[in-house]
């Protein structure tokens, strides 16, 4: 296997550290540049004692995030582990040395950057390559996500309830305008930075909502259910902040579309994912667990039928820094360079 020459810009987030935990065992990566302005000159062994013994790679040391340093290790691909509003000025730089880059942030994933200004707060620093980023979810966009210069991984409350709706709006089966999400994250979502409400005192033993009625993720959420129905979708979505460090649980109630009963979604979800290897479908009154999922590159979608209310209940379980960050965007990584799917995602 061709090995692709890699670099990690932010290497030192929660999300940059499990993709290094992913890419220093992938068979098709070969990582030449790691970036940390507060890290640089020492070894990623030492900043990370847990890479000891991985290997030549475990010794390499972070430079400074300076993209002409990137572009002269020889890398090809680039992977952003960067906040919103930072990645961008990197993206324009490295593609414009002839990298690829694949953007964890949420600064490529709208169309629109109006919307984006609206959801961000602040201007679009490169609007001319949004219609260029293809959004990163590849079991919706695979197919364009092989060709692209600059994929833009999604959120991980995105993954967790575009993966389960998408098929459902495609096929007419669901109104969307009664869709309404209750989604719970573990605590690491809010990324490797001090914060008084993230402190372990504040966290345990806590169970709180967050970013209500309007959290940035619902924009690009909107926008692929959109997508999906193909008329403009607009939803509820309340977040929560649970005491646990990784995993995601989101559980969304949506009523059949006019003149529709209850469908068999069995059969639509292994239709629309039969041939993934990332999602299993659980079935009628399948019950996702974060804990089945956290370390892994999969989701885990179930549904039931409330005949009370006449509507669906669906539920689905992923960990936010794999599938909803880190697993995810090596997954991209795999299509870009045409590995299969699961090349280097295998865990259990």
């Amino acid at each position: 296997m061709q090995r692709v020459k890699t670099a990690v810009i932010g290497a030192s987030g929660y999300s940059g550290i499990e993709l290094l935990k992913i890419l220093l065992r992938h068979p098709g990566a070969e990582l030449v540049a790691l970036t940390s302005r507060q890290n640089a000159g020492q070894t990623l062994e030492a900043v990370f004692p847990r890479f000891r013994g991985a290997g030549p790679e475990a010794r390499l040391k972070f430079i400074e995030p300076d993209m002409d340093a990137v572009a002269a290790s020889g890398a090809e691909v680039a992977f952003l582990a960067l906040p919103h509003g930072v990645a961008s000025a990197f993206a324009m730089g490295l593609l414009a040395r002839g990298l690829r880059v694949i953007d964890l942030s949420a600064d490529f994933r709208l169309d629109d950057a109006a919307v984006y200004e609206e959801f961000y707060e602040h201007p679009h620093p490169a609007p001319e390559l949004l219609r260029e980023a293809v959004y990163g979810l590849p079991e919706v966009h695979g197919a364009a996500i092989v060709g692209a210069r600059l994929i833009a991984s999604p959120g991980c409350y995105p993954t967790s309830v575009l993966l389960p709706l998408i098929p459902l709006l495609r096929a007419g089966l669901i109104d969307p305008a009664s869709i309404c999400i209750f989604s719970m994250s573990g605590v690491s979502g809010a990324g490797r930075k001090e914060a008084l409400p993230l402190l372990f005192c504040e966290c345990n033993e806590s169970l709180r909502p967050y970013s209500v009625p309007k959290h940035r993720h619902l924009s690009e959420m909107e926008q692929e259910l959109s997508r999906a129905a193909g008329q403009p979708v607009v939803i509820s979505f309340t977040p929560h902040l649970v005491p646990v460090t990784a995993g995601m649980l989101s559980t969304i109630y949506v009523a059949p579309a006019a003149g529709q009963g209850m469908a068999d979604l069995d059969a639509v979800y292994a239709e629309a994912y039969g041939a993934e290897p990332f999602v299993r479908c659980l079935g009628r009154q399948g019950m996702p667990d974060s804990r089945q999922v956290v370390g892994t590159n999969f989701i885990d979608i179930g549904w039931a039928w409330d005949g009370r209310t006449a509507r669906y209940v669906l539920m689905s379980a992923i960990d936010n820094l794999w599938k909803g960050a880190a697993s995810q965007a090596v997954q991209s990584f795999n299509l870009l360079n045409k590995f299969t799917a699961a090349t280097g995602l295998q865990s259990l």
